[in-house]
């Protein structure tokens, strides 16, 4: 099903989008489209691109650490000495 969207632009505005869909050899539709679509792709990446950083800082710090059955043995004792 497909549901028409109505956006307002002023005249230069729409002129430059007519000129750019008729470079590629598009209707003003499907640019439209097609622009639409790449900038949601964009979005997705930057997310990506972003969470990857975050990981990739993460990593560059070093923290003391012990082996995991230790700490876990040392997390439960702690549960038992309440105050």
């Amino acid at each position: 099903m497909s549901t028409r969207l109505q956006v307002l632009l002023d005249e230069e505005e729409l002129q430059a989008m007519r000129e750019h869909a008729l470079e590629q050899g598009l209707t003003l539709s499907e640019w439209v489209r097609q622009t639409l679509r790449r900038t949601m792709n964009l979005r997705s990446a930057d997310d990506v691109d972003r969470k990857l950083e975050c990981v990739r800082s993460a990593v560059r710090h070093e923290f003391p650490t012990a082996d995991i059955d230790e700490m876990l043995s040392e997390i439960e004792e702690g549960y038992g000495s309440g105050p």
